[in-house]
């Protein structure tokens, strides 16, 4: 067996990006806009699923996280806090000054309404395309999920 040409795969791979890379946004933008909530602007959800998967991150680890300056997150933060989404736990015994932040259960109901939004949705279009189609992205689901591990 003949090893492939890594520039052939690279061009090919480069190809495929092009296809797949639009395809994704608007299906994204589609998945956001079927579970957009009034109340709730997009990086606030963003930081409440954070927080929601990581019960007890401070908001350095926050910010680092998202890429955003801890003064911009604090203020989100106080926002949220303010709304009733997230809460601080007790201070940290060794570090007084840190407290985690928690989701609260309007906060964790609210995530858990977008993500039923977004999956009934995603599911209704999903029955529209044929058993074949369905079963191209069912194979999908694996490779694509290692994109970006």
């Amino acid at each position: 067996m003949t090893k492939p040409d890594p520039h052939h795969v690279l061009e090919e791979s480069h190809a495929l990006a092009e296809a797949l890379r639009p395809a994704l946004h608007r299906l994204y933008r589609q998945l956001r806009r079927e579970s957009d909530d009034p109340g709730l602007s997009p990086l606030h959800a963003l930081l409440l699923l954070a927080i929601t998967r990581e019960p007890g991150i401070g908001v350095a680890e926050l910010a680092r996280m998202e890429k955003l300056r801890g003064p911009t997150i604090s203020g989100h933060v106080k926002a949220m806090e303010r709304d009733g989404l997230i809460t601080r736990s007790e201070p940290d015994p060794s570090d007084r000054r840190r407290n985690g932040l928690i989701a609260t259960a309007k906060g964790k109901e609210l995530m858990r309404s977008m993500k039923q939004k977004r999956t009934d949705w995603l599911a209704s279009e999903l029955a529209k395309l044929s058993p074949d189609e369905r079963a191209a992205i069912r194979a999908a689901v694996g490779p694509l999920g290692e994109i970006g591990q």
